[in-house]
């Protein structure tokens, strides 16, 4: 690099002050812009907006709650077996399911159904569950996730996007003006 006779240290060290702002303030640019656009194209369907099958209903007898897979919609190559997610489909009668998350309310630990006694069971603290997903006892505030389900041509499909958590907007607006249970 060669420095102009008339240029003073301090000049060529304010002009590199300059430039190395210039690239700070680039990097920190890039996700307030995202930010700014991202209006623009929540219009486009992200996986997790998808419906996933989890084979034909016939899988599900009435009266009955069973384990079912699906591959996670939001994959990526590295994932590998962890891209596979677990629910709980039941089916009430020949029109009405209820497919749960597996995950506990309280921490995520996976649930477990006992159909001796009708509850979902959590390992991690003893977190229990009705057969309909709502809370029986334990830590957990609230009853399990619930997925939503549509059936199309004989198969159910359900949307595992993403689930609320205690602490999201989302969980806080569906206990608006219901009394929360004791824990």
């Amino acid at each position: 690099m060669t420095v102009p006779e008339n240029m003073t240290r301090r000049a060529l060290l304010v002009k590199l002050g300059i430039l190395f702002n210039a690239c700070v303030g680039t990097l920190l640019a890039i996700p307030i812009v995202r930010y700014l656009i991202s209006p623009a194209v929540a219009g486009q369907k992200t996986p997790y907006q998808k419906w996933l099958a989890l084979g034909p209903l016939t899988q599900f007898p009435e009266g009955q709650t069973r384990f079912a897979t699906f591959t996670n919609p939001d994959i990526r190559p590295w994932d590998g077996k962890t891209a596979e997610s677990a629910c709980w489909v039941r089916r009430i009668d020949s029109d009405h399911l209820q497919v749960f998350a597996i995950n506990c309310a309280h921490l995520g630990c996976p649930v477990r159904w006992f159909p001796q006694s009708g509850l979902f069971l959590c390992p991690c603290h003893g977190g229990a569950y009705y057969e309909d997903g709502s809370r029986a006892s334990g830590p957990p505030e609230r009853g399990l996730f619930e997925y939503p389900y549509k059936i199309q041509d004989g198969n159910l499909l359900i949307q595992a996007g993403e689930l609320p958590t205690p602490g999201s907007p989302a969980a806080s607006l569906q206990t608006i003006g219901k009394k929360l249970p004791c824990a």
